[in-house]
């Protein structure tokens, strides 16, 4: 197969259209990659919609910078070396943050294809439109007049523990609070997102939605052989988040990712499954849109000062989210848990040592950790020599906390197959610290937040 990249040159992203109607918001944008054409939209329902005082540029620009994100879905296909933009104008450190964006958060991307190349040689983005309006030393988002009327939070929701958490703990502020769906036209509707929403007590008006549609061409590219694979969907997210916290009026958008969001899968390398979650991405975004859009939204993750074992322990105080949650990537269609992903394991061996064995094993189908089926993946999960599986799994260290602790609470002759072999080669031979008191320092959580997620 001749290298896509060579093919495609150029990935260009032409144009958008912001339509407003009495059914909300439509965008529609038109990418190229040479003969093949993407025209993705963007629907914001009616009721999504709350600030009657919108500043009509500042929205054009919003969705302009989504329009550069959302490109990567396309853009991967080939990896193009040049990254045209003709329908806007960003600067230099604005290239800056996309190409590094665009490579880190494709590091997984460029490993599963064998595509080698350096950051510099990797993508030049160019911009055809002349800038406007950037004659003075003000910050950028000095030329829009968008208010000061925000106030709280604006809570994407993904059905998984993580976003039950962040739900629980923001209850003291329920009335000043939103949730956010992302609906992606690729997906079906995310049941696990919704249960969540209400078991926590919000009502489908206190829900916003952020639609997303793909242009199927895309499907049928990768089908005829053009590059597929991860993306950093969290970095779309979290441009479309700030885009509804504005359309809003919120405040914070309080995400849901962990301190174990900063480890790589891969050691001595960049590559991160978990990238646009990581403290690094948070940092970076939150700069760039204080500088070049708004200071008056936050974007942070609630949950960053917390490891992966810490954040369980405050799931399982609400129970009733049991059956409900799910953050399976392949049982997404149908709601469950497949029973033999990596994401299905790790989830299992965390809730191992604390729920009931029976009701574990009617969550995701059959005892997972007496899966032979499974060992591969397990020795992923656990051993420092090999690849941390490509999922958003916690660390080796958190993993390996909760298996000694399984195995101490169990009798030795009973132990699952999996559990056996770890007590037998691996059991109290991983210095993990002190887990359950972890605090991770480096984190941009507000003070009142962090207040309410550590009296939960």
């Amino acid at each position: 197969m001749q290298d896509k990249r060579e093919l495609y040159k150029q990935f260009v992203f032409d144009s958008f259209e912001i339509t407003k109607s009495s059914t909300g918001l439509q965008v529609k944008y038109l990418y190229h990659l040479g003969e093949h054409v993407f025209q993705p939209e963007v629907l914001i329902p009616t009721e999504s919609i709350t600030n009657k005082e919108v500043d009509e540029v500042f929205l054009h620009e919003l969705f302009f910078n989504f329009g550069i994100i959302n490109a990567i879905s396309y853009y991967k296909l080939s990896c193009a070396p040049e990254f045209i933009i003709k329908a806007g104008y960003i600067d230099d450190n604005q290239k800056l943050f996309f190409r590094k964006l665009f490579y880190n958060g494709l590091g997984e991307f460029m490993f599963v294809n064998q595509l080698n190349f350096s950051f510099d040689e990797f993508m030049k983005i160019e911009c055809i439109e002349a800038p406007e309006n950037r004659q003075n030393n003000n910050p950028p988002r000095s030329l829009y007049s968008i208010g000061n009327n925000f106030s709280g939070n604006l809570i994407p929701v993904g059905g998984g523990k993580d976003s039950i958490v962040t739900l629980e703990a923001l209850q003291p502020v329920h009335n000043d609070n939103l949730c956010l769906q992302f609906n992606r036209s690729l997906y079906p509707e995310n049941r696990a997102a919704l249960d969540s929403i209400r078991e926590a007590g919000y009502k489908q008006i206190e829900t916003r939605n952020f639609n997303l549609n793909f242009d199927n061409h895309l499907l049928e590219l990768n089908k005829q052989g053009f590059y597929n694979g991860h993306i950093p969907f969290s970095s779309t997210l979290a441009f479309a988040a700030l885009i509804v916290a504005y359309l809003n009026n919120k405040k914070y958008i309080p995400v849901s990712n962990e301190a174990s969001a900063n480890q790589g899968n891969i050691v001595g390398t960049n590559i991160n499954h978990q990238y646009s979650k990581s403290f690094e991405f948070e940092r970076d975004f939150q700069n760039y849109v204080n500088y070049y859009l708004t200071d008056k939204i936050l974007y942070f993750s609630l949950l960053r000062c917390m490891n992966e074992y810490q954040i369980c322990q405050k799931f399982l105080q609400f129970p009733q989210y049991l059956t409900l949650f799910r953050s399976c990537n392949v049982g997404t269609k149908e709601n469950k848990w497949c029973g033999h992903c990596a994401k299905c394991l790790y989830v299992y061996i965390m809730l191992y040592p604390f729920v009931e064995k029976a009701k574990l094993e009617a969550i995701f189908g059959h005892n997972l950790l007496d899966d032979e089926s499974l060992l591969e993946t397990f020795n992923g999960l656990v051993f420092p020599e090999t690849i941390k599986p490509f999922e958003c799994v916690g660390t080796k260290e958190e993993i390996c906390y909760s298996l000694d602790l399984a195995v101490q609470n169990q009798n030795p002759e009973n132990l699952p197959y999996l559990l056996r072999l770890y007590q037998a080669n691996a059991y109290g031979k991983t210095p993990y610290g002190d887990i359950p008191n972890y605090f991770n320092p480096e984190n941009s959580i507000p003070e009142e937040h962090l207040r309410m997620l550590q009296s939960l």
